[in-house]
């Protein structure tokens, strides 16, 4: 574990859970297989994986506390162990207060991070994993005041937590092109346990049966790094001989909202967020390091409907430069779409659902068909396929990573 103080949190969340004599805690988890194997290399596993996650749930009248560790298990690495979660709460009548290693969910966009940012990303394996395992947990103490419908929530996160991205020579690397081999400079990337690297979130939330609402803000610093470069040219043949490359995590600003309006059979859904300095890639003349802050929007608007027992659902989702400038690595405005339609047979054994990603800009996608079937009482085989599309792009990219893939899951 990469945090040994957790275990102290462990034992003190399970002392709480032998002594306690109101309830009892509630124990839960998985055990699963998911196994994919690459559509142009068939005797080619794209990914062999083991996994056991448990929860260790306690709820009394006056605290409560999770636990949620995991393992993953590979076939061509070492032993993944973790901890998603590991918090404990304390209720009053107003006011909520958790502090631990938490997952916080904010905003209505689905597959979608716009004003979510609080949890940083596992994208370890892209987009592929469940969303409960690309979101990891986050150090902090959240504080929640409740009045009738009405919610006000403070989070402060005291520890940094960068993306976690591929490894090395993973197939879900980011396709980065340099002219020449880089030096890589780590020097800024890890962060301080410091007060001015620390974060900062407020939500404002009210839940009626006319509509959902929240308003959301935060100071925080950007999960994604931007990569300064630093080049070397030799004065007289003026060839490049060394590049640096510096990753670093730079503060932003952010304000937005979201919202969800029930009109009949249908759901209106709609997230956005400005932030204020954002750090982005470019070729530009008058950026020394080939990084420029810029601001930046970034919304979605959704519709839900249910036709003939078929849930279907789509997203409009934009990405927006604002004060572009020529020469920036990112499109001034990036369009992607979403859709999902998803159908249930024979009294929700048997699942059928099509789910993909289409950016608009680069004419590519990701598409996800998927068939669920319950075994046995928690035993569930989960049959489908990730088929990428396009050449560039977002998912483009990663047009060579067509799989199938199966998953047998036990949970109890």
């Amino acid at each position: 574990m990469r945090q040994p103080y957790y275990f102290i949190l462990i034992g003190v969340l399970f002392s709480v859970m032998l002594t306690a004599q109101e309830n009892k805690p509630v124990f839960s988890g998985f055990v699963r297989n998911y196994t994919g194997i690459l559509t142009k290399d068939m005797d080619q596993f794209s990914i062999l994986q083991n996994t056991f996650n448990l929860n260790v749930e306690y709820r009394g009248h006056k605290t409560g506390f999770k636990v949620n560790p995991y393992v993953y298990q590979y076939f061509d690495k070492n032993i993944d162990f973790g901890l998603r979660e590991a918090y404990m709460d304390f209720y009053s009548d107003k006011l909520d207060l958790r502090v631990g290693k938490q997952q916080i969910i904010w905003g209505k966009a689905e597959g979608v991070f716009i004003t979510d940012v609080i949890s940083p990303k596992d994208l370890s394996e892209f987009l592929l994993r469940d969303f409960e395992e690309i979101r990891t947990g986050v150090t902090s103490v959240k504080l929640n005041y409740h009045s009738g419908n009405h919610t006000i929530e403070g989070v402060w996160v005291p520890a940094f937590t960068p993306t976690l991205m591929p490894e090395t020579g993973s197939i879900w690397a980011p396709k980065l092109s340099f002219p020449i081999n880089p030096t890589w400079d780590y020097s800024t990337a890890n962060k301080n346990l410091t007060v001015a690297n620390s974060e900062a979130f407020l939500r404002y939330s009210l839940m009626s049966s006319a509509f959902d609402l929240e308003l959301v803000g935060g100071t925080f610093l950007y999960d994604d790094p931007a990569m300064h470069l630093t080049k070397q040219i030799d004065p007289v043949t003026r060839q490049l001989t060394s590049l640096t490359v510096r990753p670093d995590y730079h503060r932003t600003n952010m304000a937005g909202g979201s919202f969800s309006v029930p009109v009949g059979d249908l759901v209106i859904r709609g997230e956005g967020a400005f932030y204020d300095g954002r750090y982005f890639q470019t070729v530009s003349p008058t950026a020394a390091d080939a990084t420029i802050e810029k601001n930046f929007v970034h919304y979605m608007a959704g519709l839900d409907y249910t036709l003939g027992g078929v849930k279907l659902s789509t997203q409009f989702i934009q990405e927006r430069v604002l004060d572009y400038e020529v020469g920036m690595n990112n499109d001034e405005v990036e369009t992607t779409m979403t859709f999902l339609a998803k159908k249930d047979f024979f009294r929700e054994r048997l699942w059928l659902e099509l789910f993909a990603y289409v950016g608009l800009n680069n004419e590519d996608a990701l598409i996800r068909p998927k068939v669920s079937y319950s075994v046995a009482d928690g035993v569930d085989l989960q049959l489908g396929a990730n088929l990428f599309t396009g050449n560039t792009g977002r998912f483009g990219q990663y047009d060579d990573n067509d799989m199938l893939f199966m998953k047998l899951k036990y949970s109890f």
